[in-house]
């Protein structure tokens, strides 16, 4: 008689066949490093032999090790493992025996008892039923037995409808015994796209240890205070969401899993593919997770087929650029070609991450296998998973890679400064050269060569932005958790980012607020804002007041393509339509917003007063002071230099909006679509193929046509934030979550990033450009870009859905003195325009006070 460890993570003897489908699961568990409890297999091919035989081999000494194995348990569970036991098409659920809370002295009993039960008559009749052979064999597991405070089972997929978006997780206070038999009502978790819908069931009772018996399980009574309060925390619940997540990228389907939570630790019990589900053709193929949390940002709401074909060829240049810069051999980069061609998606119109893509890219980073947590940490991703295909170098290797990417970044690093200055006197120079071409004058052909060449400048110049970036990352992220190490104040390192001055996106409100200070004094031309539409003031400002006039011009001149959506091609800017920046100023001068705040000190104040704590907090501790500080300032200039180049970007999609606003204005002079701007509703492929007589359809106006009815659905609804599609992506996928009307309750939670108390009404703003001010109401949006910075100022406090500490609202609310909070789940789906809200940007607490 022997038994096989849990210890032995890879060894030949660990086959179905030798131990059974359940436990074959377990040691794949041990092998993700997931927390299952201490266990031991006895082999099938151990206990064929028969009854008698099986008693004398189950003796004190034999058991006496299997308990020292498991490192002084004082109580195990005793499971079966049979060889076609929890597969991919039967489970056999509930068909062998389980003993629970065994001592000792029982163990020889419970393991004879779970091998009988393989030739039991129930056992017989569903191998019949299931047309499967006769006994295979069976093994048994012995585990460490966990007291559980709850446990349950969760599903990797909706097993009531097939959805592929949602996971379901059920759980009662207890043991999981009573919910797996249906004897105990459950509480019903479903998680899609980050966010939880909890239906708490009334519970009565929870299966715990008999311990007047000294082993086995009984029934209780639940105390009144846990009848109706859940049995798991969000946090908890999102472990095992992403758990199963994990476990469906390794074994490349859902799973249905088992799990206990003992003093806040969550034990893996087994796992199995979910068999009772009829898997949908959605759910075969490659698995795909999409995700625009980040990018939303960039790209809001319905975005342009010309746009989504322009920013592909950006996006798979920029990841390049940075692998090469990471240490990736030109070798891998080949080979991998159609990674980096598909990092982004367009789902019914919006633009999306690819995450399989990002993560084979990750991949390919020296380091990953060594430290893929740090990794995902430095890139934002949300949710941990691990590609199935993965094939890691040997550590001796990837530690060779990693010194050579550290030696390459840190002579990246000391270039830095010269690398920024080269890159913004080459840029301008290329702008210089654009900005002076006639684009009207150009023909079609001319255009198209144009926008190729110019296309090279944003492919290959953009190497300074990209070490930028990583750097910013870096150093932000480690003073992050200094705060944390060194025991500082919750959220400081935000207060000590403000007050940099040197943020030009801070700019654009700088120069609103002079421009309306100026028609503050001007009876005339106040009079002519407030009384008028905004085309009309345009028109007639010369005439009231040439010098406001060219203020606003001169404005325009150098942020006329800062606007709300500026890196979408479609977006109609302030320098194609100036009475959309007229709209903004008449907010500022209806408020009475002059430039006597400009000059604020609100946020150097809360720099200093943060300065001071840290000083005061460190004050005999000289190294740990360097060492933050360190890393402190660079983190200033790196965030400074971030926001300040991604104005170049802006103005780099400028140019590509001009030449396709001229290559529109050439193909509707010439008949060839119908209305003006139609050209965004093609590809840039399309487009050139058309010039070239390489077009598979010459009949644009008929493509144009399809595209605006696609486009006006695509409009009408908004799919989720995390989308998981199988297969063909636009066939039998759901990108859309069958929510129920359950909504959560109590306060918000997101990430403060500047502090500051503000209770007062809320506005929600899903699309800038049809707000005119917002009256000190607090701002209630999805997500930002820096087009919204003008509206800021109208308003008391910011409070976004999307965002992290290093987007652009953050750090322009820092500069500004702002209360902010980003990252809220559910915002817009709590709050509706008129509540009245208290939010504390310090703490991220949002708290309804009042709903309208």
């Amino acid at each position: 008689m022997r038994f096989i460890s849990s210890y032995k993570y890879k060894t030949t003897e660990i086959t179905t066949d030798i131990v059974g489908g359940k436990a074959h699961n377990l040691f794949e568990l041990n092998s993700l490093r997931l927390n299952v409890p201490p266990f031991v297999v006895i082999p099938s091919d151990s206990l064929t032999e028969n009854a008698q035989k099986l008693n004398e081999a189950l003796n004190d000494e034999f058991i006496a090790s299997i308990a020292k194995n498991l490192k002084g348990a004082s109580f195990f569970a005793v499971r079966s493992s049979a060889t076609d036991e929890d597969g991919s098409q039967f489970s056999f659920a509930g068909q062998f025996e389980t003993y629970l809370f065994v001592p000792q002295n029982q163990l020889a009993e419970k393991i004879k008892l779970v091998w009988l039960s393989a030739q039991s008559d129930r056992v017989k009749a569903y191998r019949q039923q299931n047309n499967l052979a006769p006994h295979q064999g069976i093994a048994v597991i012995v585990q460490t037995m966990i007291e559980a405070d709850a446990a349950g089972v969760a599903f990797g997929i909706n097993p009531t409808n097939g959805n592929a978006n949602e996971k379901i997780i059920s759980s009662v206070w207890g043991l999981g015994e009573g919910l797996v038999s249906g004897e105990l009502n459950a509480d019903t978790y479903i998680v899609s796209s980050n966010k939880i819908v909890s239906q708490i069931a009334k519970k009565e009772e929870k299966i715990i240890w008999n311990k007047t018996d000294l082993g086995g399980i009984e029934k209780t009574k639940l105390k009144a205070e846990e009848s109706e309060k859940s049995s798991l925390t969000d946090a908890q619940i999102h472990d095992i969401a992403n758990m199963l997540g994990l476990l469906d990228m390794h074994y490349g389907q859902p799973q249905d899993v088992e799990f206990a939570l003992y003093q806040n630790t969550m034990y893996l019990l087994q796992t199995r593919p979910i068999t009772t589900l009829n898997i949908q053709e959605s759910t075969q193929g490659d698995k795909i997770i999409w995700d625009n949390s980040n990018i939303i940002e960039s790209y809001p709401g319905v975005t342009s087929p010309l746009t989504f074909s322009f920013i592909t060829k950006m996006y798979e240049a920029v990841y390049i650029q940075l692998s090469e810069l990471l240490g990736v051999s030109q070798k891998d980069i080949e080979k991998n070609k159609q990674v980096f061609a598909n990092m982004l998606g367009l789902l019914d119109g919006r633009v999306y991450y690819n995450l399989l893509s990002w993560y084979k890219a990750l991949a390919m980073l020296p380091g990953y296998a060594l430290n893929a947590e740090f990794m995902e940490r430095m890139m934002g991703v949300k949710e941990r998973f691990e590609l199935k295909d993965y094939k890691p170098q040997s550590a001796f290797a990837e530690r060779l890679r990693v010194l050579k990417m550290v030696w390459v970044m840190l002579r990246n690093f000391r270039q830095l400064n010269k690398m920024r200055t080269t890159f913004q006197a080459e840029f301008n120079l290329v702008m210089r050269h654009y900005n002076a071409i006639d684009l009207n004058d150009k023909t079609p052909e001319e255009l198209m060569n144009l926008y190729l060449n110019f296309e090279q400048t944003l492919l290959i110049k953009w190497k300074a932005p990209l070490v930028n970036d990583f750097f910013a990352m870096i150093f932000f992220g480690v003073t992050q958790k200094l705060t944390e190490k060194y025991k500082l104040p919750p959220g400081i390192h935000n207060d000590l980012l403000c007050g940099a001055r040197d943020i030009i996106s801070t700019e654009p409100i700088r120069l609103s607020r002079n421009i309306s200070a100026e028609i503050l004094k001007h009876p005339s031309a106040k009079a002519l804002f407030l009384n008028n539409e905004a085309a009309k003031v345009w028109n007639e400002l010369e005439n009231v007041s040439a010098e406001i006039k060219n203020q606003i011009k001169d404005y325009i001149a150098v942020f006329g393509e800062r606007c709300v959506g500026e890196l979408k091609l479609e977006t109609k800017t302030y320098k194609q339509a100036p009475e959309l920046f007229i709209r903004i100023i008449q907010g500022y001068v209806r408020q009475g917003i002059d430039n006597s705040e400009t000059q604020s000190n609100i946020d150097i104040t809360m720099r200093e007063e943060a300065e001071k704590g840290v000083r005061t907090q460190l004050k005999h501790q000289p190294l740990k002071k360097f060492i933050f500080n360190y890393f402190l300032s660079r983190a200033r200039v790196l965030v400074s230099a971030r926001e300040n180049l991604r104005f170049e970007r802006t103005r780099g999609f400028g140019k590509v909006r001009e030449i396709f606003n001229a290559l529109d204005t050439k193909l509707l002079n010439a008949g060839l679509i119908e209305n003006k701007r139609d050209i965004f509703f093609l590809t840039k492929e399309e487009i050139f193929d058309f010039i070239k007589g390489t077009a598979v359809t010459p009949n644009l106006k008929s493509l144009i046509n399809m595209r605006k009815m696609e486009y006006a659905n695509f409009e009408k609804n908004v799919p989720n934030e995390r989308i998981t599609t199988y297969g063909i992506v636009y066939h039998a996928n759901d990108f859309y979550t069958k929510e129920n009307n359950i909504t959560p309750q109590g306060d918000m939670q997101g990430l403060g990033c500047c502090p500051g108390k503000v209770r007062a009404r809320v506005q929600v703003v899903r699309n800038p450009t049809e707000v005119e001010d917002l009256n000190g109401d607090i701002l209630v949006t999805s997500s930002t870009d820096p087009g919204w910075v003008t509206l800021f100022p109208t308003a008391s406090g910011i409070l976004v859905e999307r965002g992290s500490l290093l987007s652009h609202s953050a750090i322009v609310s820092r500069e500004m003195g702002k209360p902010c909070i980003v990252g809220i789940t559910g915002l817009l789906a709590r709050l509706k325009t008129g509540d009245e809200v208290e939010m504390d940007g310090k703490t991220g607490v949002v708290n309804i006070i009042t709903p309208s």
